[in-house]
């Protein structure tokens, strides 16, 4: 079972990888579009675990 603590490091570190796609590529990008959704299955899991 993923903690909120886990979960909570893996969103910071997904919201800086996102961060830094964003800088190099447009926001429409495949690679910055498919960290979105990542990012987004992320934070989707934590507010269920709250």
């Amino acid at each position: 079972m993923v903690t909120k603590y886990i979960l909570l490091e893996k969103i910071e570190k997904c919201r800086k990888e996102m961060i830094l796609l964003s800088n190099n590529h447009d926001f429409t990008s495949e690679a910055v579009v498919s960290s979105s959704m990542k990012l987004d299955e992320l934070i989707n899991l934590y507010q269920k675990l709250i």
